[in-house]
Formats: structure tokens, sequence, C-alpha cells
């Protein structure tokens, strides 16, 4: 998935504890997945389960068997006088209000640090799992990997199911900022929901929002060490390719209309990345929808699209104009858009794959041309 938006083109490549909730087993059969990639600005869809609760027996049982603890948490601490206290400070930040500024320029004020997140953008919920905060999700929309399917699905990103929602007693919900989903926003904020907006287009704001759900969460250490592990892995990226000559690269978002990725999208930051060099390096948009002749004007020597569907890269070289670039020796490539469209963690096998294609000839990866 990939959405286009407004977006700086300054790179973003330099970075950025809770109690866990116990996750709960689901209750349901998991309902089917049909998978597929669609174009900018749309979603795929599947449904799963709801959450259990405790009853309110349960509760009781529990407050007592916190109790218990506590005594003998006290017991053990008078028996060891010499042993150092403990440090509190990752309990006393799981209680501190917390407050950022999201991507549309909102406040989000937080009275505890969020606990139950239904998060409706598929690579922020891909930031928090690789941070260790997949426990705080309590639902996921259609789009996300199916490693998530035990959590209850509630629809898609831009027209999610409110109802779903409340069912779910989030205490924050991660939306992306556009026109549907303000209307989302404000429905959400108007039944007491705290709503957290991004707006993801070049990697600056991929480490934003790693970021700023560090914040959000309590788990900055988290968020800083996922944010270094991105960083040190473009790098190598970066160094794997040093001193190679950059060939021309051309980045199909989109075929009809044509849609290409340009300078100030992460996808044609991660070409620089991987030794690349943006053939649409100069427009002043982040994806620039260009006509036919204005690609083969720039002669590219590599063309990358995204494989999705049953598109074909063999299709696209019988239509004429790209089989003129194709006869004048342009390698093409189609690469999986659901790792090169996710503007989140996966953004150093996104470089990788970029990098093994365009340098195929020195990288000792295989890919497979046409």
């Amino acid at each position: 998935m990939l959405y286009l938006f407004r977006g700086s083109a300054t790179s973003g490549l330099s970075p950025t504890s809770s109690i866990p909730m116990i996750p709960c087993p689901p209750v349901c059969p998991l309902s089917t997945f049909t998978p597929g990639i669609v174009r900018a600005g749309r979603e795929r869809f599947r449904n799963t389960c709801p959450q259990l609760h405790l009853s309110s027996s349960g509760r009781r049982n529990l407050r007592a068997a916190h109790w218990i603890l506590a005594c003998f948490a006290m017991l053990a601490t008078a028996c060891a006088p010499d042993r150092p206290a403990p440090d509190r400070g990752s309990l006393s930040d799981a209680d501190q209000p917390v407050e950022v500024t999201d991507d549309a320029g909102r406040a989000v004020r937080l009275a505890t640090p969020a606990r139950r997140i239904v998060s409706l953008v598929p690579s922020a919920t891909e930031t928090l799992v690789a941070m260790g905060a997949e426990e705080l999700l309590v639902g996921r929309t259609d789009y996300d990997d199916p490693a998530l399917a035990y959590l209850p699905s509630v629809g898609g990103g831009l027209t999610p199911s409110i109802e779903t929602i409340l069912t779910l007693h989030p205490d924050l919900v991660i939306l992306w900022e556009e026109a549907d989903a303000s209307r989302t926003r404000s429905r959400l904020e108007s039944l007491g929901i705290p709503v957290y907006a991004a707006t993801t287009i070049d990697t600056t704001d991929i480490f934003t929002t790693i970021r700023q759900l560090g914040t959000l969460t309590a788990r900055a250490p988290d968020a800083d060490a996922l944010a270094t592990r991105l960083r040190d892995g473009l790098e190598a990226v970066r160094t794997s390719v040093a001193g190679l000559d950059p060939p021309g690269v051309l980045y199909m978002i989109s075929m009809d209309p044509p849609m290409v990725a340009g300078p100030g999208l992460f996808i044609g930051e991660l070409v620089g990345v991987a030794g690349g060099r943006n053939v649409f390096a100069d427009v002043t948009t982040p994806s620039p929808q260009l006509s036919l002749e204005e690609i083969v004007r720039r002669q590219p020597d590599v063309v990358i699209v995204p494989k999705e569907g049953t598109t074909t890269v063999q299709a696209l070289v019988d239509q004429p104009g790209w089989r003129e670039l194709a006869a004048d020796g342009t390698r093409f490539y189609a690469l999986p858009a659901d790792t090169l469209h996710r503007p989140g963690p996966v953004i150093v096998t996104a470089a990788e794959r970029i990098r093994d294609v365009i340098h195929a000839n020195v990288i000792h990866a295989r890919p497979e041309p046409r």
C-alpha cells in the first residue's frame, strides 16, 4: 500500500517501558484472508474475532492476587536490607501523562501512556511490532500482516467501522491524515477517543513516527533502538555500493496514469541509498504524474515496477514506448509492493531489494529480470 501526500525531501537517516498487557486468545474462527495489492491510496481487507474481557468476579480475584503478591514483595524487601532498591523509573513512567504533536499539527494528550491501540495505518502497526509493543494492539485493519490475524479487524484504514472500534475500548487510535480520515478523526474524538494522525512521506517522517509512538507508549528506549537499527541498516546498504557508478533508475508507483517516485518520496530516497540515480530527481513533488513521452526521453537504465496482482513486466515491455526502452537496453524489474510501499521498518529490506536489481551485475544476489 502507498499513500501519496505532501512531504519534505529531507533525509531521515538519523535516529530518534511499560507493563505489557496479556494478549487475549481468539474466541471465534478466523475469517478468510484474500491477499492482494491495490493501487495508491487503497486497501485490502480481512476480518477476525473479538477480544476477551475479565468478568467482575475475575477482576476481584485478580485484585486479591495483586494484594497477596504485594505482601510477599514487602516481606522479601525486609529480609534483604542490603540489596539496592529496584529502579522504578519504568513503573512511574507508565503512570505519567504523555503528549506529542501529530503530523496534522494537533496536540495528542494521554493521561497515561497508551495501552489499548487500534492502528489504522499498517506501517505504524509494523512499527509498534518492531518496537516490541505488539501486546498493546487491540485492533488492526484488513491490510495488516497475516501474523496479526488474531486481532479483530475494524475494516479499511480510511473507512473503518467506528462501531467495531468502540467495542475494542481503545485509549489511542492511529490513522492516516487525509480528507476521509479527518471525518473519522472528528467522530472518534467526539466519542472521547484520542487520535494520532500520521502522514508519512519521506524517511524523516518515518523516524518521526517511530519517536512519537515511543513517547505515546512510554517506550522511548525501544523506539530509539529501532531507529538506530534502521539507520545502521540503511548505512550498510549505502556502504555496500560505495564507489559504483549509479545507474539511472525510474521507479513506477503506478502505470495508469504513469506516476513515478520523486526525490521527496521515501522510495525515491531509497533509490539513492541503494546506489541509484533517480532520473526524475529534478521534480518538485513527491509522486508526479508524467507522460510516457517524458519517461522515454529520460532514458532510464533500470525501470522498477511494483509487483501487484497479475501485473507482469513482460506485459509492460510489450507496450509502445516501453518496448523501445527495452530495445535500447533498459532493464525492467518487478519488486513486491508490500515491501517497497510501506514507510516503516521494512525500509531497509526495500533498499536492499532495490540495490540488488539496479546493481545486479556486481551484487551477488540473483534477481530475475522480466
